[in-house]
């Protein structure tokens, strides 16, 4: 399908569509060799609420946004290197069917699907771009992802002291190590994670004694191990990319009370060929 799709005027126009509906907000995707493969709304688990999301699936990339008018206007956009992407496959809950977990080593989340046919659909063509991209490059598959957040609603007390009752004055806080919610007390430390931010991120208490006693096991390491020879390439040091991941999770989204995001007349998955 990539092959067939490359370099093709209907490629570029899909998108240059979707590069429009985010508008100045959203960053090129126009790049020789991309091509654009599939694109559907998916309902994500945020932090406050599931949210219906508009995904873009790509041959090296997945893209993901808000909805302002379904096929005009997107904001909020997100682009996820698919060679850093981890699938798996969740059970239903009560609230939501047909999910799974895409993770990340910057982000991790579940999104589910209208139907266990679309869910399929999405997992099949993310694996299959996924195992192209791993044998293009010879990486080997990502083992270090980032934590997904807890739901707020999934608990009134803190999960570390099982003490303190959340309320409109007692605010919900999240480690980003172990994405636990958890009140103020148990999170008023910092930690460096260069994987996931350039400033300390807040962690919770039991995850920054876990930290601070590994980063001393790595010094301790360090200390032991002999003095790397230098290249014999002049100016060479090894460098990796660092993308940017804001959450919009926070911004309140306004829809029409009879608003329907699965009916049975409208498929919402639509992969090209």
């Amino acid at each position: 399908m990539v092959d067939h799709l490359a370099n093709t005027e209907i490629n570029s126009q899909r998108i240059a569509a979707v590069e429009n509906c985010f508008g100045a907000s959203g960053q090129p995707l126009a790049v020789p060799g991309r091509v654009l493969l599939g694109e559907g709304i998916l309902t994500k688990e945020c932090r406050k609420k599931p949210k219906p999301r508009i995904f873009f699936l790509f041959n090296d990339i997945l893209v993901y946004g808000s909805i302002v008018i379904n096929k005009r206007k997107y904001n909020s956009q997100h682009i996820i290197p698919l060679e850093d992407v981890t699938l798996e496959t969740l059970p239903d809950t009560l609230q939501m069917k047909n999910r799974w977990m895409i993770k990340t080593s910057k982000k991790s989340f579940v999104v589910s699907a209208a139907s266990l046919t679309e869910r399929k659909e999405w997992i099949s063509h993310l694996e299959e771009c996924i195992r192209h991209l791993l044998t293009k490059t010879g990486r080997q598959p990502s083992t270090e992802h980032a934590a997904p957040w807890i739901p707020d609603k999934a608990t009134d007390i803190c999960m570390r002291c099982t003490q303190t009752k959340f309320s409109t004055l007692t605010r919900r806080h999240h480690c980003r190590k172990c994405g636990f919610v958890v009140c103020a007390d148990c999170s008023r430390q910092r930690f460096l994670m260069p994987r996931l931010s350039p400033k300390p991120l807040r962690v919770c208490n039991l995850c920054y004694r876990q930290l601070l006693a590994e980063k001393k096991e790595e010094e301790q390491a360090d200390c032991r191990q002999p003095e790397p020879i230098r290249s014999a390439v002049p100016g060479y040091e090894p460098s990796s990319g660092d993308d940017s991941d804001k959450s919009d999770d926070d911004k309140a989204d306004h829809w029409p009370a009879d608003t329907e995001f699965y009916t049975s007349e409208v498929s919402w998955s639509s992969f090209h060929s």
